[in-house]
């Protein structure tokens, strides 16, 4: 077997994997969530706001403007983050996150030489 036909098996068995599962499930979720979905929409508008007051000129800016803006985005972060579906995205996200450090990590140390079976 080569590298290649390696890395595509290794992917196959990702995909299996209870936690990818988890994390899949978790990100359809998330999409088909209409309240996150709103907040998500609502925070993008702000930054896209923010952003757009920074792009203009340091004389018209309107620093007030900036403030409200900002305010408003971590309001909504806040709100984001503590949505349920959101809440266990992030865990399902963070489980399969530690599986894929420890894959990368004896890849890694196989390429210094490493035994990867310890």
């Amino acid at each position: 077997m080569d590298i290649i036909e390696a890395a595509r098996q290794l992917g196959a068995v990702l995909q299996q994997d209870e936690r990818y599962q988890r994390y899949l499930e978790a990100r359809k979720a998330n999409d088909a969530d209409p309240e996150l979905q709103k907040l998500v929409g609502e925070f993008n508008l702000a930054r896209m706001q923010v952003d757009n007051e920074f792009q203009k000129e340091e004389a018209e800016r309107d620093g007030e403007k900036i403030k409200e803006f900002n305010v408003q985005i971590r309001q909504l972060y806040g709100k984001i983050m503590c949505n349920d579906t959101m809440m266990e995205f992030n865990k399902a996200k963070a489980d399969f996150d530690a599986v894929m450090q420890r894959v990368n990590g004896i890849i890694d140390l196989s390429i210094e030489g490493e035994d990867p079976m310890t």
